[in-house]
């Protein structure tokens, strides 16, 4: 059974270690994670001077990757190489031999982020054979806001559902990004405190009252007079809500409505995970069903490609991304 990142780094800080690893998937996060967690247990910082090479997949040689694979440590349990940036590394064949047989003094780190390396190529083969391979995936879109609380639980917090969810909103999951804004809460917020949306809002730059989340909860329950006031604050602070985040994510709303309208008896976790939906996003929508009957959610759907292709000057010249929010807006309310 293949093992998940925080099991490979509890075997790492055991100090049990493969001869080859190949970190590769979409998700660079936890690439990054279980790499530095290798460097920081392989070798002790006094030994890294002369253990430690790193290359970089776009310049990287073959020959003298293997030549520093296999040379034995100085002063030192084993050595450590380490390629970054290994998507860009196109000679995967050219260390075939290397992966046969690898050094097992030495521990050779492959970073390959962003994309797989085919599991059907000779080397990635034979690295499963003879080392590790974990396929890092982006977590579902519907387990990011528990993850985010999980990533604060991790550093000594606790993260409001409502703290949670605005950052999945504005971060998505980019894990990366969300660890480096939960990082500066750290400086911020005292350890052991609940960080919430106020925290967000004050130290993150995201608003806790203007953003995309809330105004497709607004129009979700046609609250025309909040949904104005946040169209007005994005009128006038674009980047806070650009159009084409708010279109796109009124039509994800009505696509997972019209769903939900012929999936009724379904049990709500089943219901969730099929709609790729958090329990609580899964609870609001729930409510968002008796307002919207399947043929207004149908024109709705019409209406956001309308403005869609206005947002991109299609049977549009003259009007602003305000103007055309502000007229989208009022369709999907009335």
């Amino acid at each position: 059974m293949a093992l998940d990142y925080t099991q490979i780094i509890k075997q790492v800080k055991e100090k049990k270690f493969e001869q080859i690893y190949l970190l590769h998937g979409e998700e660079a996060y936890f690439i990054d994670l279980i790499a530095d967690a290798i460097l920081e247990n392989a070798l002790e910082e006094h030994e890294r001077d002369f253990n430690l090479t790193v290359v970089y997949g776009k310049d990287a040689d073959a020959a003298q990757i293997i030549a520093e694979a296999k040379a034995y440590p100085t002063m030192a349990e084993r050595r450590v190489v380490i390629m970054r940036e290994a998507q860009s590394f196109g000679k995967f064949d050219e260390l075939l031999h290397y992966f046969q047989n690898p050094n097992p003094q030495t521990v050779f780190v492959i970073c390959h982020k962003y994309k797989t390396l085919d599991a059907r190529s000779s080397a990635s083969k034979t690295i499963a054979k003879n080392g590790l391979v974990f396929k890092a995936e982006k977590v579902k879109d519907y387990k990011l806001a528990d993850y985010i609380i999980g990533m604060a639980k991790n550093m000594g917090y606790t993260l409001s559902q409502k703290a949670a969810i605005l950052l999945a909103e504005f971060l998505g999951n980019d894990l990366s990004k969300v660890q480096g804004e939960l990082d500066k809460l750290a400086i911020l917020v005292e350890k052991g405190s609940t960080i919430n949306d106020v925290h967000i809002e004050e130290n993150i730059g995201i608003s806790k009252d203007f953003n995309v989340f809330e105004l497709t909860n607004a129009v979700a329950i046609r609250d025309v007079p909040k949904a104005f006031q946040i169209v007005n604050h994005f009128e006038h602070q674009p980047k806070s809500g650009p159009l084409v985040m708010v279109i796109s994510n009124l039509f994800n709303l009505y696509a997972k409505l019209m769903r939900m309208h012929f999936m009724n008896g379904v049990p709500d976790d089943e219901m969730a995970r099929k709609l790729g939906m958090h329990p609580y996003t899964l609870k609001l929508n729930k409510q968002y069903l008796k307002i919207y009957p399947p043929r207004k959610i149908s024109a709705n759907i019409a209406t956001l490609h309308e403005y869609d292709l206005k947002s991109k000057g299609v049977g549009n010249s003259t009007f602003t991304e305000g103007e055309l929010m502000r007229e989208l807006i009022f369709k999907l309310m009335h």
